[in-house]
């Protein structure tokens, strides 16, 4: 059932009626009065309301790679990491992909001349599971972007994942409940990582590191 799709689809990525409703550009009634089967919106409010989940919409609703919805506290993460980088990092925020996976990377590292490193940002971490899957696909369709014909010019570049994620106490204890699939995922040692982002070491892998945004003096840390 459609209005069902939609519902799991907005918990499952933990937004507000209110938060899909302003990505959607919709009253959050129309969000409310959906899900409860009160209202048949058209396809073109399906069509919106789908995009803002990162979904796409033919006869159903179903997921793709995470919505494109950003709050206050990703945006600070973005700030943070931009402006924690060692100078010989580029860095391409919102990066579509095309295929095989339809979606956007929040940020792809470029260390020339053949590291990238796709960059999720994540406030909250709802869905563990599948945020593994959505930044894994995406990571993988890192060629059919725009940019790789300039990331892969002096030769095809290796690509790594890197999860920042905001320092709560909820977070902690949903990564430390999902210890094992984390370390899977993002095995590199987050000490190296920082060291890497913010000096000249060598990139040492895929890696989880932690925003501390309510600190005196926002950082990146490395956890544990």
């Amino acid at each position: 059932m459609l209005a069902e799709d939609l519902r799991r689809m907005r918990v499952d990525a933990g937004l507000s009626h209110r938060a899909l409703a302003a990505a959607a550009g919709v009253d959050p009634s129309i969000i409310s009065r959906l899900q409860a089967g009160q209202v048949r919106p058209s396809m073109e409010m399906y069509m919106r309301i789908a995009s803002a989940l990162g979904a796409d919409y033919v006869n159903r609703v179903y997921p793709n790679t995470g919505p494109r919805v950003r709050d206050r506290h990703q945006v600070r993460i973005a700030e943070l990491v931009l402006a924690s980088l060692h100078p010989r990092w580029g860095a391409t925020p919102e990066v579509a992909v095309r295929r095989p996976a339809r979606g956007w990377v929040d940020l792809v590292l470029h260390d020339p001349p053949a590291t990238l490193v796709a960059t999720e940002l994540e406030s909250g971490l709802h869905r563990i599971d599948q945020l593994l899957r959505w930044s894994g696909d995406k990571a993988d369709s890192l060629p059919s972007a725009r940019d790789w014909p300039a990331w892969s010019s002096n030769r095809a570049p290796t690509t790594h994942r890197l999860l920042v994620v905001r320092w709560t106490r909820a977070n902690r204890d949903a990564a430390s409940a999902a210890r094992r699939q984390l370390r899977e995922a993002y095995p590199a040692d987050p000490r190296d990582a920082l060291e890497a982002l913010t000096g000249d070491a060598a990139w040492p892998g895929s890696a989880l590191i932690w925003a501390r945004l309510d600190s005196s003096v926002p950082r990146l840390d490395p956890g544990g």
